[in-house]
């Protein structure tokens, strides 16, 4: 004897309609459709320009050759030195300086207002114009920085772009001086966010100058510059932009960093595999860091 119900019989059918009801929601007729004609465009934008490249790389880095030919590569040994060196001094000095100008802008004045003015004009200028001012600048013949140390002192300036430290010094420099207005801007409007209230109780309370900035001003702006901090460091392990054009990753490809590397080894040397490896190594620095945010911005909000 078949023991199946009507009420099992009819259980396929009300999943189906609980399935529709929750991916439908509250709308009804004419609003799903154009729910669909708004959503689909963007999952079909997402899936072949986010989901499709991601996967695909992830193939093409998946063979474990490919590292251990990567690993025993003397110029990707230095290209991690080159990377860390990178991130440590371009991501701390950038936001450090930052959050210091952010209160010096916080001065009263029209003065004030055209100065900040000016110093947004480095990160306002396009970035492959100002990385390619610079590499002339530098230029040991008669690159414009050398001109003016002949000029002034007399003295034969160096070869700045010829030597792996200092090329990775102008880099870091040139990076710092072309990001650190942007992220200015983000803790200066941190900063003005701050009621009024709090920093009139804390002058009242003594708290003024140095005691202020520690006690009220940096407690209240501590999850925004980490979370800026995050943020900045990410973006960095992606950028090529400074070391592309600044040094080229020079001198003997002994100042690429790890972005950089990745394009050398895809384009220059034809090896796309091997160049997707070279990026793909960043991502047990990567995952973390995009954790961590991420957690950082459910768990917590930014408190300004």
């Amino acid at each position: 004897m078949n023991g199946t119900s009507v009420i099992d019989v009819g259980r396929p059918a009300i999943r189906r309609r609980t399935l529709s009801r929750s991916l439908r929601g509250g709308l009804k007729g004419g609003e799903y459709t154009w729910a669909l004609a708004f959503v689909v465009p963007y999952i079909a934008v997402f899936v072949t320009f986010v989901a499709y490249p991601v996967v695909y790389g992830l193939w093409m880095g998946s063979e474990a050759s490919l590292y251990r030919e990567l690993f025993a590569d003397p110029i990707y040994q230095s290209t991690v030195v080159n990377t860390i060196l990178y991130l440590a001094l371009g991501v701390n000095v950038k936001m450090f300086l930052a959050l210091l100008l952010s209160g010096f802008f916080m001065r009263p004045g029209w003065w004030m207002k055209v100065l900040l003015l000016i110093f947004v004009l480095p990160w306002a200028v396009p970035q492959i114009s100002t990385f390619i001012s610079i590499h002339w600048m530098l230029n040991g013949e008669w690159g414009f920085l050398n001109n003016v140390l002949y000029t002034l002192f007399h003295i034969e300036g160096p070869s700045w772009l010829n030597d792996r430290w200092s090329a990775l010094g102008a880099v870091i420099v040139s990076h710092i001086w072309k990001w650190t207005p942007f992220w200015t801007l983000i803790l200066l409007a941190g900063r003005m966010a701050i009621p009024l209230e709090i920093s009139d109780s804390a002058k009242v309370d003594g708290a003024t100058g140095m005691r202020g900035f520690v006690h009220i001003t940096f407690p209240l702006l501590a999850n925004l510059y980490l979370i800026c901090t995050l943020l900045s460091t990410i973006f960095l392990l992606g950028d090529f932009n400074a070391v592309t054009f600044v040094s080229g990753g020079g001198p003997a490809n002994q100042g690429h960093v790890l972005a950089t590397l990745g394009i050398r080894n895809a384009f220059e040397i034809a090896q796309p595999r091997l160049g997707v490896a070279a990026v793909m190594s960043a991502l047990p620095l990567v995952i973390p860091l995009v954790i961590v945010l991420m957690r950082k911005l459910r768990t917590s909000e930014v408190q300004i």
